[in-house]
């Protein structure tokens, strides 16, 4: 395989964390990759790593100028955009009641809309060449929605649900689209880059309140590795038939497994009862 012929991946968010480690194995493989940050100094290092293969693009998502323009410097580039990774993003946790409308519409631009104008801006080019693979970083709370967590959860249903509609639009053009939901990680999610609107009010301690000091108070201790995680992305690319979803981590796994066998199990014991709303059969 020449240069030439190597896939070339955008990765949104590469300055910590799934992003840093992810751009980084790309190279690792010989492979290209564009790797964008709010500021691109902050992957310089990234690219100093194989200059000829390798793209720093500066890329705020939720600014639709660099959205389009980062997708045009790597086109211009290399001359196409493979796999598309929307990693950026961060969290935000409160309780429902004490969210902070500036902080939710944040959080939303940031993990929702800029991640939905990413993806159309690369969309034409994979429709073109009838190939490409649409990678989406939600998360388990993408699947299960925890206290504390109420919009963060919020905007990764969003995410799922779009996944959902983008893959069927798109398959039949021979685009794959996977969410990667992973558990909690050694990233800078719960520490530096989360934001939290205080817990105050009493009735909400032992649900919220606990689990955002659960969160803030576990950082830089929890059990996935993000170099790992970067390999499972990689393998997941290079499947023929990869999956809708890839969950990382064990409790992640765990979480998400007993989380939607309850829902299926919910959902099938109201069977007479949803049944029942239809009109009668003549």
């Amino acid at each position: 395989m020449t240069e030439q012929d190597t896939p070339v991946w955008l990765i949104s968010g590469c300055s910590t964390g799934f992003g840093r480690a992810l751009a980084e194995a790309v190279l690792a493989r010989g492979w290209r990759v564009v790797a964008t940050a709010r500021d691109a100094e902050r992957v310089a290092d990234i690219v100093a790593i194989a200059p000829d293969r390798a793209l720093a693009v500066a890329l705020d998502v939720t600014i639709g100028n660099e959205v389009s323009a980062a997708v045009a410097a790597a086109e211009d580039r290399f001359g196409r955009i493979d796999v598309l990774v929307n990693n950026a993003g961060y969290g935000y946790q409160s309780s429902i009641e004490e969210g902070d409308d500036v902080e939710i519409r944040a959080q939303f631009d940031a993990n929702v809309f800029g991640l939905f104008a990413l993806t159309r801006a690369v969309l034409p080019g994979m429709r073109i060449r009838r190939s490409g693979h649409i990678v989406n970083i939600t998360s388990v709370a993408g699947l299960v929605g925890y206290p504390g967590s109420g919009y963060y959860a919020a905007s990764k249903h969003a995410v799922e649900g779009f996944s959902d509609s983008l893959k069927a639009e798109v398959a039949p053009l021979g685009i794959a689209v996977t969410c990667v939901e992973p558990g909690p990680f050694r990233t800078d999610w719960a520490g530096r880059s989360l934001k939290q609107t205080p817990n105050v009010i009493v009735d909400y301690a032992e649900t919220a309140g606990a689990r955002m000091a659960t969160t803030s108070g576990y950082s830089g201790t929890q059990a996935g590795d993000p170099v790992r995680a970067a390999q499972a992305m990689i393998a997941l690319v290079e499947r023929a038939d990869p999956p809708r979803h890839l969950v990382l981590g064990k409790w992640g796994h765990d979480a998400a497994v007993k989380a939607l066998r309850e829902r299926l199990a919910e959902v099938e014991a109201g069977r007479d009862i949803a049944l029942a709303a239809d009109f009668p059969e003549d």
